[in-house]
């Protein structure tokens, strides 16, 4: 008998070749795991670096958007917010002076309320009872300033005051220079300063 025909040396043979070739895929295994678990902290710190930069990646164009909080639009919007406010601010009839101030203040800051409530306590309100009409009208704004919380906004206004004694209006021009805060998505005057 040959040892092909025998099936039991057949399979002696081939589980004495198998085993050498499941060795030393077990051992290169181990080695890879053993390889791997040497450089544990180097893995760990490039998986971790990875996710941290997709994290700021991330964050900076899906929430923070710096370019578009300051493009064209939300600069139209800071002008259009300042100029509105001049206008507000400064315009005022003797007929309408409780309406003129709830509208004045509906565009300002917390911080800027206070100021603005004592000027119309000291300037404004005994102006209007002599009499006193006060209309203001925006010629040109730009903005000098712009960041996604806060503008600046140089104001030109022309300005027409008129009174009981003299209906003719006194004509005069001026510029202010009109600081912005954004509160819950609206621009809000928080500083409002006379140019000379």
């Amino acid at each position: 008998m040959t040892p092909q025909d025998d099936p039991q040396i057949d399979d002696v043979a081939v589980s004495s070749e198998v085993k050498p070739v499941r060795r030393r895929r077990m051992r290169q295994s181990w080695g890879l795991i053993r390889r791997c678990m040497a450089m544990w902290r180097p893995i760990v710190l490039i998986t971790l670096l990875l996710a941290s930069t997709g994290w700021a990646v991330g964050l900076f164009f899906v929430q923070y958007r710096p370019d578009q909080q300051t493009d064209k639009a939300a600069a139209d919007e800071a002008v259009k917010a300042a100029s509105d406010g001049a206008v507000a601010l400064l315009s005022y009839s003797p007929d309408s002076l409780s309406r003129d101030f709830a509208n004045a203040k509906s565009r300002l800051s917390d911080d800027f309320q206070d100021y603005y409530k004592r000027f119309t306590e000291q300037i404004v309100a005994p102006a209007a009872q002599r009499g006193l009409t006060t209309t203001v009208r925006v010629v040109k704004a730009a903005a000098s300033e712009l960041h996604p919380k806060s503008a600046v906004v140089l104001v030109f206004i022309d300005q027409k005051t008129a009174s009981k004694e003299k209906p003719e209006p006194v004509k005069s021009g001026s510029s202010v220079r009109v600081t912005l805060t954004k509160v819950k998505g609206s621009w809000l005057i928080a500083k409002f300063d006379a140019v000379s």
